[in-house]
């Protein structure tokens, strides 16, 4: 059984017992939450597709971790103008371990 989440603009395949990276979630390691937007859950050859979200289904985990990734650099440069332009950024992400998935 899994199910399609959505969670931070992006869309997530889980089943129980994974482990998923999503973006940042506010809460402590430990703390259970619970996802709502669950737009597809697949039972075996039993398929339910939500129009948009699939109705009183939700998807139960804990937080594991909260966490950076690594450093994207971002460089711009304008030739023979002497623009250069170095930024750095650390995008924030919550480890999720799938505890649940109820339909």
């Amino acid at each position: 059984m899994y199910a399609i989440v959505r969670s931070g603009g992006k869309q997530y395949q889980v089943a129980s017992g994974d482990q998923v990276r999503v973006e940042k979630i506010d809460g402590k390691i430990g703390d259970t939450i619970e996802l709502d937007d669950v737009l597809m859950i697949v039972d075996g050859e039993q398929v339910t597709v939500g129009q948009p979200v699939v109705e009183n289904a939700k998807v139960v985990a804990t937080i594991s971790e909260q966490g950076k990734n690594k450093k994207i650099k971002v460089f711009k440069k304008k030739r023979r103008k002497g623009y250069r332009l170095m930024k750095g950024h650390r995008q924030a992400y919550t480890a999720l371990k799938v505890t649940a998935i109820t339909a």
